[in-house]
């Protein structure tokens, strides 16, 4: 870590300040996710971008306060996402991850917590897990990043939740084979509860 990581770190972490606080300022219902979303809950900062999930009638409404702050902000060809961007630093607004709806619910089940010295709501710990295994595909299969953040956050997580999630995922399974051979979580997590999410 030189001091230009801990450049682009102040930065982005300036950048989810001023965001989330135009979003709450716009009344968008929203939840920090992604890698800051893991920093907030005690992992070490690995920040290229700031993620927030939100309802899907929700971003229009987003869109607008980040571009009254001067973002500018771009539809990709992507149809689960928005982009917004504070000079170059990348905003990304989900509303759905893999064919999942961001839900109202979802969001409530988020927590209030300190990032970059401003309270805003942080994807329970499980469900942010979720939100990072369920991606998992032939093309992205970066197993090795996600380690050190699951590890960080292994104790906040119901891992029998986010197995049961994770059935259908081929890749997201393997990779709690994988915790349970590393001994990050218990070898005796139980796939079989409600596979319903968000």
């Amino acid at each position: 870590m030189g001091s230009h990581s801990h450049e682009v770190t102040d930065s982005i972490l300036e950048t989810l300040k001023r965001a989330s606080t135009a979003l709450k300022d716009a009344k968008v219902r929203f939840a920090l996710a992604g890698g800051c979303a893991a920093y907030a809950r005690g992992a070490a900062p690995s920040l290229h971008d700031v993620d927030f999930v939100l309802p899907q009638e929700d971003v229009p409404t987003a869109l607008e306060a980040l571009r009254e702050l001067g973002f500018e902000t771009a539809k990709p060809p992507e149809d689960w996402l928005v982009k917004a961007y504070d000079e170059g630093r990348l905003v990304d607004l989900i509303f759905n991850i893999c064919g999942n709806p961001v839900t109202p619910e979802l969001l409530e089940r988020s927590e209030p917590m300190k990032a970059s010295a401003v309270i805003v709501p942080v994807l329970e710990a499980t469900d942010l897990v979720i939100s990072w295994l369920l991606p998992l595909s032939e093309h992205s299969c970066d197993y090795g990043s996600l380690l050190p953040q699951v590890r960080a956050l292994r104790e906040q997580v119901d891992w029998n939740r986010v197995a049961s999630v994770a059935q259908v995922s081929p890749y997201a399974s393997t990779f709690l084979t994988l915790l349970e051979r590393l001994e990050v979580i218990p070898g005796s997590v139980d796939a079989t509860g409600d596979s319903s999410w968000p």
